[in-house]
């Protein structure tokens, strides 16, 4: 009798060391008061900063994608990035502190196009993501709803993720391994979830497709598109922006698949045109994405030569 493959794991601990002390540091984080924990955010980011903790990857990053913009909007960006990315690593791990009231208070939804209808049905729904704003945040949000949402994620390492992925499971959120994904996100998707997956993140060239990304082709995970092409279900994209002090959750949608005869040009096109939403909102929040990441890293085959 074959023993069953062992599901990688969600999370790779850290050491014992590591784990005493992030932990330490953890509660400490939730006991402070929220204005506290922002300052705090704050001063991290710009320890970041000063150390230049891959400013050189973000600067390299918003050159290419805003040529248009002088190196001095540039780097106002980049630096906001850091004070971006520290508070949305800080509600990655408090955000379950927040009462509703407050939640509700803090976020604000202008128009949910159809989508609160079916998460509030449980009717299966895709939903495309990126590291923009608090996406944390977002999650938390969809759970207060009662929304039951699987979320495609990496594995991830280290004590303090350690902390993230409770967090998301103590919301009711099922977490789904990126590799070889595509069955479960169906499964999850027939028994009435909501399948979330952020696709701004470069993959191998073997696992993803090349879209155009800020007028460089990137390589982007198809899985969403793979499961509506599968499933039948809507597609949505949804970013949690922040507005001065409070978020707004920018809902479009549906994306409709077009089904044409080529498939890997369908499923390049959809990814494709989820990718151009995404960009679209990164163009208006500039200084609330992950410009650190080497989105880019991953260059694309060369074009077949013409037969002579």
């Amino acid at each position: 009798m074959t023993s069953p493959v062992a599901r990688k794991p969600d999370i790779t601990p850290g050491g014992p060391l590591g784990r005493l002390v992030v932990g330490a540091a953890m509660r400490w984080l939730r006991w402070l008061a929220p204005s506290t924990r922002r300052r705090l955010a704050a001063l991290v980011a710009s320890v970041a900063w000063r150390l230049g903790v891959r400013r050189r990857v973000a600067l390299d990053n918003l050159a290419q994608a805003f040529p248009e913009k002088s190196a001095a909007e540039r780097r106002a960006i980049a630096r906001g990035v850091y004070d971006s990315l520290a508070l949305a690593a800080v509600e990655a791990v408090t955000s379950d502190l927040l009462t509703d009231e407050e939640l509700a208070q803090a976020v604000e939804v202008a128009d949910w196009k159809g989508l609160d209808v079916l998460v509030d049905g449980r009717r299966p729904v895709l939903v495309a993501s990126a590291h923009l704003g608090s996406w944390e945040l977002f999650a938390e949000v969809m759970a207060r709803r009662g929304c039951q949402f699987s979320a495609v994620v990496r594995p991830l390492a280290g004590a303090f993720n350690e902390w993230v992925v409770k967090n998301r499971k103590a919301a009711g959120v099922e977490l789904i391994l990126q590799r070889g994904a595509l069955l479960r996100m169906v499964s999850a998707l027939r028994r009435g979830r909501a399948v979330v997956q952020l696709i701004d993140q470069v993959l191998p060239a073997k696992d993803g497709v090349f879209v155009p990304f800020f007028g460089r082709l990137a390589s982007t995970t198809p899985a969403i598109s793979m499961a509506a092409r599968v499933s039948g279900a809507p597609v949505y994209v949804v970013a949690a922006v922040r507005e001065e002090s409070r978020l707004k959750m920018v809902v479009e949608g549906p994306v409709p698949f077009a089904e044409v005869g080529d498939k890997e040009r369908a499923l390049r096109e959809h990814t494709a045109r989820l990718t151009a939403i995404i960009e679209g909102l990164i163009r208006q929040y500039p200084d609330q994405w992950l410009w650190l990441h080497r989105r880019w890293k991953v260059a694309p085959p060369p074009a077949p030569k013409e037969a002579s």
